[in-house]
């Protein structure tokens, strides 16, 4: 058996943008895992299905089979969620652990 890459167990990343306000404010720093049960209400970073190698921070608001439907939680700052482009798998995702306010970093 060939040996295995231990994923690391944090990932960061840093919003970009308003889509997440108040929760989160452009420039603020995550720490996330891709480890723990998929629930709604989570904020996860998820891999972009219409731009690959861009991530977008998103909160859960359904999970089914597998699949997750997200949200912004600031609706009127863009459409870039599951209202645009539907569940997404549940898979790849990472669960946001800490938020890094952007004064600090």
């Amino acid at each position: 058996m060939a040996p295995t890459t231990p994923r690391w167990p944090l990932r960061r990343f840093v919003v970009r943008d308003k889509s997440m306000e108040p929760a989160l404010h452009a420039g603020d720093g995550l720490l996330a895992t891709p480890y723990g049960p998929v629930r709604r209400g989570q904020i996860r970073c998820l891999p972009d299905p219409r731009q690959p190698g861009r991530w977008l921070v998103k909160r859960v608001a359904a999970v089914r089979a597998g699949r997750i439907e997200v949200l912004s939680d600031n609706a009127g700052a863009t459409l870039a969620d599951s209202r645009s482009f539907g569940p997404v798998p549940a898979s790849g995702t990472y669960l946001v652990l800490l938020r890094i306010p952007a004064r600090l970093l």
